[in-house]
């Protein structure tokens, strides 16, 4: 039987790419932002909302989770959506989304599995690792972490939710359905489980959808397709559009070295012309750079031509910079908009401050191009063809496969 869903996410590409999970296989489902009103306005089977809530502090966070599921939540399943990394406020928001059910059902049940194996993200001993690496000694951890460790049950317990550890062991040991239902009967409880491959997310998924009207899951894409592959609707018909002839608009935000070295490589191809961005030009008044800025990407596109816009970045940014930053290129390429051919963007906060100036406020997904980046069409003043990816993810030939991908789908008017 196939089920309604909400996810909730602190990102824009982590919606997206959860999202896509299901709709992949047959379930219509969309990513939107930006004012709400009650679950009502939002039929579609799978809802995936960006709460735009990564860079809050942790009560801040919770209290935007409880007011959004307040509204959104309706009879739907919830997916938590949280970064792989642990950066955000995963263990706040959890909270919000424990004593919003347990308001509705008296008791609320969490299970907890960050894994995304494809992207190298697994999880040992109830705590991440990155390619076989501690996420401690990770680059985005260096970067930017919220807490002491990335244990699980000692992030969770930062904001008082109680975790349990499931054992890798435990997980493929035949026995997992019946130990959620017991931490289900006992409830206010987060299962916090290993997971070093696909299939032991879909031993945890196939264990846990059964534990308890109050249960919600927590975790990164690679739970949300273990998930989604119980729940499979009827092939949906493929997204169609007009054939374009202008070109594709290509973002690189993100910090992450695996965005920058996959700018290097597409740049390298010859099939984009690259425009590095001064943060100062958009830090400062300077209206002459940015509309020159402009109106070169707009020449490019309009005359069918890729460009590839990259803020450039030495190698200690300071963090507190990149909101100002993505609105600062958003302002600086709104004029640009009407030109774009299809759109994508590294970065949840890039993408959502690109596409909000545009005149987006959605996102109706259609494939996924690669584990972690997400293909759709936009919704609101702008319709066009879109991939989003999150920073950290993919590798030095992402990007090249990102733009002969939206390049097909733009010339062929398929997504097919």
């Amino acid at each position: 039987m196939t089920r309604d869903w909400l996810i909730l996410a602190d990102d824009l590409t982590g919606a997206a790419d959860c999202a896509i999970a299901f709709g992949r296989r047959g379930r219509t489902a969309a990513v939107t932002w930006g004012e709400v009103a009650d679950a009502s306005d939002h039929q579609l089977p799978v809802l995936a909302y960006d709460a735009a809530s990564r860079g809050l502090s942790a009560a801040a966070a919770a209290a935007c989770h409880a007011y959004l599921l307040a509204r959104l939540s309706g009879e739907r399943i919830l997916f938590k959506k949280i970064d792989s990394t642990l950066r955000g406020q995963p263990a706040a928001e959890t909270t919000a989304a424990l004593a919003h059910l347990k308001s509705r059902f008296g008791a609320a049940f969490g299970v907890f599995a960050p894994a995304f194996p494809a992207t190298g993200r697994t999880t040992i001993d109830g705590r991440i690792f990155v390619n076989g690496r501690p996420l401690e000694e990770a680059e985005v951890w260096r970067r930017d972490h919220t807490y002491p460790s990335a244990d699980l049950v000692d992030v969770l317990a930062t904001a008082g939710v109680r975790g349990e550890k499931i054992a890798l062991a435990t997980v493929r040991g035949g026995d997992l359905k019946a130990i959620f239902a017991r931490l289900a009967s006992e409830g206010d409880v987060v299962a916090a489980c290993d997971a070093e491959t696909d299939h032991d997310l879909h031993l945890i998924a196939e264990a846990s959808l059964p534990a308890s009207p109050a249960t919600f899951f927590i975790g990164s894409a690679g739970f949300a397709h273990a998930l989604a592959g119980l729940d499979a609707g009827d092939a949906a018909e493929p997204l169609r559009i007009p054939a374009r002839t202008s070109g594709t608009l290509i973002v690189v935000g993100s910090l992450a070295g695996a965005s920058r070295a996959a700018a290097r490589k597409l740049q390298e191809t010859g099939t984009v012309m690259h425009f590095p961005v001064d943060p100062e030009l958009l830090l400062n008044n300077n209206d002459a750079g940015r509309a020159a800025l402009a109106a070169d990407v707009m020449k490019r596109i309009a005359n069918g031509g890729d460009a590839l816009v990259e803020i450039m970045m030495d190698d200690h940014p300071d963090l507190s910079l990149g909101p100002k930053l993505a609105q600062g290129l958003a302002e600086t390429l709104a004029t640009v908009a009407p030109a774009i051919g299809a759109f994508a963007a590294t970065g949840g906060e890039t993408a959502a401050a690109l596409l909000s100036r545009f005149g987006v406020n959605g996102i109706r997904l259609a494939d996924e191009i690669e584990p972690g980046v997400s293909l759709g069409l936009t919704l609101g003043q702008l319709s066009i063809p879109i991939a989003t990816k999150a920073g950290a993810f993919g590798d030095e030939h992402s990007l090249i496969r990102i733009s002969e991908r939206l390049r097909a789908v733009r010339t062929k008017g398929s997504f097919a």
